[in-house]
This record gives C-alpha cells, sequence and structure tokens, in this order.
C-alpha cells in the first residue's frame, strides 16, 4: 500500500511540475491577449488530459478538476497571475453558473434530490424495496430490470440516469449488487440508449447539426451503425447472463456479495441511505411509484412544451427543438409539487418534514452539482484554447486518405475528443458538419456510416470520461464515488470501443448494414466468451 501510495504521489509531483512549466514552454516565444499562442493547437488539449490523469491516479475528484481548470487559465492568460485569475472565474466557473442551460440542469438536481429525500422520509423506497425483493430474487435479474428501466427512459440521459438510480438503487441493494456495478448499467443504459432513440433529445441534437440535409432521416438510417451503443446493451446482457466480471469490477461485485456495497468505504450520500434505512413500515409502493411517474409524464409533457407542442407543432418536431434544460426545470418542478400533495393527502409526512426535504435534498447533490460545475469550467477551458478547431482541422487533413478506414479513424477522434472534453454534444458539432461537407456529394452511404462513427466514438468518449456530465450523474444516481464508477466502467467501455472500432472497419469496406451488424454483434459475443473462459482459467489457476 505504501508502495502506490509514494507512486500517486510521484506522479502527481511529476503532473503538477509539468503544470507549472507549461505556460513556460508554451509562451517562450511570446502571446497574444486576444488569442493565445497555444490557441488550436495540442495545448489546447492539456488542461482536460491532466485533470482526467490526476483523478485516476489520486482518486480524488475536486481537486484534480481545479488543477486542470487552472492550467488552462495559465495556458490562455501566458502564465499571467492575473488573467489567469480573471479566466478561471470571470470565463470559468461564475460564466457557467450564469449559463440558463446549465442552471435548468442544476434546477432539476436539486429537484430530484428533494423528492428523493422525501420518498426515503415517507417510507417509499423501502416499501418498494420490499415489494421488488418478492419478485426479483437474484442479484441477475435486478441488473436485467435495472437495463430494462434503463432501455425504456430513452428521452434524456440527464433524466435517464437520477431516475433509474431513485427506483433501482433499493432492488439492487437487496440483491447486493455492488454501487459500482449499479453505475455502470445506468450510464450505459443513459447516452448510448439515447442515441438510438429516434425520440429523444439526442436525436435532436444530431439532427441540427445537419446541415443542408434531412437530419431527422439521416439520423435513422445511422441507428444500425452505431455499433458502440449497440454492442454496449449486447454487452450488459451478456455479463448479466454469464455471471461474469472482470477488472475492478470484479472485486466490487465480490465484495457486494459479502455486503460491502462499496468497497472503498467512500459513500458521499451516506446521509439518504441512512434516512431511506429508517423509515418505518407506514409506506407503500405507491409513494415511490406515483411520483416517479409523475415525474416522467410532467418532464415529457415539459420538453415537448418548450418545443411548441400545445402551440400546433407535431410531436416528433416538438422533441427535436426541445429545451431540455427548461423542459426538466418544468417537469421536475410539477413533479415536486405532485408528491407533496400525494404525502400531504395520504398523511405520511407532515407538511414541516416535507418542506424540510428540500435543502436535504440540495445537500445530497451537493457531490454532484460540484463537479459538474468544474467539468462544465473545464470544458470552458478548453474551447477559449481553441480545441475544437485543433480537432477540425486533424480530420480535415485525414479526409482525403484513408477512405474505407475513415469510419473508425473518426470513431476513434471522437472517442478521443469526448473524453478529453467531456462533452458528447460538442464532439457532435465539431465532426459532423465535416462529414457531411466532405462525404454528401461524393459517397452518401459511407457519409451514413461516417455519421454513426461520430455519434458512437462521442458516447463512447462521453461514456469514459470522468469529467462528463452524464458520468457524474450516473454516480449521483447510483450513489457511488465517482472515482469508482469512472475506474470500474473503464476496462468494459474500452472492450466495447475496441471491438466496435473493428466494426467500422468492417463497414467501412463492406458497405452493407446488415451484413456489418452481423459481423459486430458476433465479434461481441466472441469477445465475451473469451473474457469468460480466461477469467475461468485465472481461477483455476
Amino acid at each position: 500500500m505504501k508502495h502506490c501510495n509514494s507512486k500517486r504521489l510521484i506522479a502527481l509531483a511529476a503532473l503538477l511540475l509539468m503544470a507549472v512549466m507549461l505556460p513556460m514552454a508554451a509562451f517562450a516565444e511570446g502571446g497574444d491577449a486576444a488569442q493565445p499562442a497555444v490557441y488550436a493547437t495540442f495545448w489546447s488539449l492539456v488542461p482536460p488530459i491532466v485533470a482526467i490523469a490526476l483523478a485516476l491516479i489520486t482518486k480524488e475528484v475536486y481537486s484534480s478538476l481545479f488543477v486542470g481548470i487552472l492550467i488552462g487559465g495559465l495556458l490562455y492568460a501566458g502564465g499571467n497571475p492575473e488573467g489567469t485569475v480573471l479566466h478561471v472565474f470571470s470565463d470559468g466557473i461564475v460564466s457557467v453558473l450564469s449559463d440558463s442551460y446549465n442552471v435548468g440542469i442544476l434546477i432539476f438536481l436539486v429537484i430530484l434530490g428533494s423528492i428523493v429525500a422525501m420518498m426515503n422520509k415517507a417510507g417509499g423506497s423501502a416499501a418498494f424495496g420490499r415489494w421488488a425483493s418478492s419478485k426479483i430474487k437474484t442479484p441477475a435479474g435486478a441488473q436485467l430490470a435495472t437495463i430494462a428501466l434503463g432501455v425504456l427512459i430513452f428521452i434524456d440521459d440527464y433524466f435517464n440516469c437520477l431516475t433509474v438510480g431513485s427506483v433501482m438503487r433499493p432492488v439492487t441493494d437487496k440483491q447486493n449488487v455492488s454501487r459500482a456495478k449499479l453505475a455502470y448499467l445506468i450510464d450505459a443504459t443513459a447516452a448510448p440508449v439515447c442515441i438510438i432513440a429516434p425520440i429523444s433529445s439526442w436525436a435532436a441534437a444530431v439532427a441540427g447539426f445537419v446541415e443542408g440535409e434531412d437530419g431527422f432521416s439521416l439520423f435513422i438510417r445511422a441507428i444500425p451503425y452505431n455499433y458502440y451503443a449497440l454492442l454496449t446493451i449486447v454487452m450488459m446482457v451478456g455479463m448479466v447472463l454469464m455471471h461474469e466480471e472482470y477488472g475492478p469490477m470484479a472485486l466490487h461485485e465480490a465484495n457486494a456479495r459479502k455486503g460491502d456495497l462499496f468497497t472503498t468505504g467512500n459513500h458521499p450520500y451516506e446521509a439518504m441511505d441512512e434516512e431511506a434505512a429508517a423509515a418505518g413500515d407506514n409506506g407503500h409502493v405507491m409513494d415511490l411509484v406515483i411520483p416517479i411517474f409523475s415525474l416522467i409524464i410532467c418532464c415529457v409533457i415539459g420538453m415537448i412544451y418548450t418545443g411548441g407542442f400545445f402551440e400546433g407543432t407535431d410531436f416528433v418536431t416538438a422533441f427535436s427543438q426541445s429545451d431540455a434544460s427548461v423542459g426538466l426545470a418544468l417537469g421536475g418542478f410539477f413533479g415536486l409539487v405532485i408528491t407533496v400533495v400525494l404525502y400531504l393527502i395520504r398523511r405520511v409526512m407532515k407538511f414541516r418534514d416535507l418542506m424540510a426535504c428540500l435543502p436535504e435534498g440540495f445537500k445530497a447533490m451537493v457531490p454532484a452539482i460540484l463537479i459538474l460545475t468544474f467539468a462544465w469550467s473545464l470544458k470552458a477551458m478548453t474551447d477559449s484554447l481553441g480545441a475544437k478547431e485543433y480537432v477540425a482541422a486533424l480530420v480535415k487533413a485525414s479526409a482525403g486518405t484513408f477512405v474505407s478506414l475513415l469510419p473508425a479513424i473518426i470513431f476513434l477522434v471522437g472517442c478521443f475528443l469526448a473524453f478529453a472534453t467531456g462533452t458528447s454534444w460538442g464532439t457532435f458539432g465539431i465532426l459532423i458538419p465535416i462529414v457531411v461537407d466532405a462525404f454528401s456529394a461524393t459517397d452518401p452511404q459511407l457519409m451514413i456510416i461516417a455519421i454513426s462513427a461520430c455519434m458512437a466514438g462521442a458516447v463512447c468518449g462521453d461514456h469514459c470520461s470522468p469529467i462528463s456530465d452524464t458520468t457524474i450523474m450516473a454516480s449521483a444516481g447510483a450513489q457511488c464515488e465517482h472515482v469508482n464508477h469512472v475506474s470500474t466502467q473503464l476496462p468494459y467501455a474500452i472492450t466495447a470501443a475496441a471491438v466496435s472500432c473493428v466494426s467500422y472497419i468492417v463497414a467501412g469496406y463492406v458497405r452493407n448494414v446488415v451484413i456489418s451488424l452481423i459481423v459486430a454483434i458476433v465479434l461481441m459475443l466472441a469477445t465475451l466468451s473469451v473474457i469468460k473462459m480466461t477469467a475461468a482459467k485465472s481461477r483455476k489457476s
């Protein structure tokens, strides 16, 4: 343990030394206040790379993100202390907290935390856990039920993460499924499901990035080529049915079978679990089901309302132009009102106790809010350093060569960019217009495959990245230590990404949707079989 800690300290010291030296090296030839000398160069990706490396090494996410933000400020300001502080706070933290979209997401987080606190105190979570445990008898059943619910809630990834976690956490806890595994199942049924669902906020975002084409039609045609999303679902179900785990997840699951759901002991949401455990037996299943279903219905109505559905716009178009932030905030508010009224009518809680849950819900979501704020600020740093322009130039430079390999190359570029910046939608916005511009007139079939590779790569990178808002919300939904979630799901995501990359190479040469999809699924199943055999051999030895 001491040797491991010393390695971490050495790595931390090396990264911090590099952080100090970067501005000196980058600005050795002078800088420009309006546009930094490192603009649209590899240096623009250094802040998120350092932040991610520090988080994985130190297992401490707050300071790691802040160091990344600070490096971004140093690079932008050319090492000037005053300029660094102003950029970090004025253009970073304060700016992202002033953004209306971000504020809407934070409001939804706080509202959902308050609803969960109310359900815990009313005994609804405990009652649902008791009911579900009478129907679901095995850990595999609990995991499959989690996957099924995640697939059904395909409207928005934020809503998916938090709702599935609230509903399934009592069930998976009862069946001794680790919080890390629950977080992985939530995360893997959030963005990967939304990106292949025609009626979702993600479909709307992708369609909006396709200029000069029928974006919605292209999205539908790209679904069978979205290998990472499809293979992630295949992998989840396969791993559950095979009763097999590998990497750090194997340790978490082994400990969970013994009663330790957390392994590392870090439990940032302990107060909410204590409330649920302390709740009496007066609660009923309807005390969880009605608030959750009310929340779902209200959020759907809220999203289509922002898209103009009640002004005559059709349902699909309303979704395509909806504002998820405002819609979720509106839906969350009315879901909260319905929950309060329900509990008052049923007399399971007093009004004073219900109001006391509001600050409790806020406190419970503070870890997620803090990480989200830092992650958004880090993205603001990379944007100011021209990360998007740098990656766009790289993709354009390779568009004319290795044509059949281009889908695989775009997939890898999308993975790296989304991993470094923590955003899928930003990655779509960079890569999809380039692909459409390059292939719409010359090779429409390859354009479809390449667009799908953009989406798959963006979702893969977003899925892996510790600074992704979806990853952060999956940790919050499962009430799992964030670094535990990242480190345990990374081997699974990399496995699906590797198979997806090979599948895109096949698709680039074959250009047949059915054959390529069959090959991709067979490759995934073969990979899972090899993993199972390897794990069995290691246990015997």
